[in-house]
């Protein structure tokens, strides 16, 4: 079984939360038993969350040898250059080591559910859209490279895994794929 959820934000990928107060997690959206997230995607994230009962196949999506890409409209505070998005393409150097070349380009804000809370505005800075993909998985990695040039994540919602869409998705809802 292969499930696609629009993981809202503030939501952990995760079944149980044992911090005081507890976290939202992926128990209240009514996901059948036994499946388990095929990958994460931050808390302060949002967008589409692989779920599965199939570890092989779990495997198979997260395994960074699968190459796998994973595609995210991200929100940046800034107005991005031609050489700031040519350094994604190349791929940027983090703290731990240089990662893959991106696929970037510009894009128009796009319509969107409200976040809750709001990204924070501010009239006297600018800010992007850009539609990034991405063919490994580290930690906070999208964030990361935004930050190595100079542009700052405000909103980061992955759209597609693979062949895999969010397609009409609204946060909290899931179909079965």
């Amino acid at each position: 079984m292969l499930i696609a959820l629009n993981k809202p934000y503030g939501v952990l990928c995760q079944f149980t939360d044992r911090s005081t107060p507890p976290r939202r997690t992926l128990a209240e959206f009514g996901l059948p038993p036994d499946v388990y997230a095929a990958g994460r995607l931050d808390h302060d994230s949002e967008g589409l969350l692989l779920l599965t009962d199939d570890g092989a196949l779990a495997h198979r999506l997260t395994d960074p040898r699968h190459k796998e890409p994973k595609t995210y409209w991200v929100q940046v505070e800034g107005e991005p250059s031609d050489a700031q998005i040519g350094a994604l393409r190349r791929g940027v150097v983090l703290n731990d080591g240089p990662t893959r070349p991106a696929k970037v380009q510009r894009l128009d804000a796009p319509a969107l559910w409200p976040r809750d809370p709001p990204v924070r505005f501010r009239k006297t800075v600018p800010d992007a859209w850009l539609e990034i993909t991405i063919s490994e998985g580290r930690n906070r990695q999208v964030r990361r490279m935004t930050a190595a040039i100079g542009l700052p994540t405000l909103r980061l919602v992955r759209v597609a895994i693979g062949s895999h869409r969010l397609d009409g998705l609204t946060p909290g809802q899931w179909r079965q794929l």
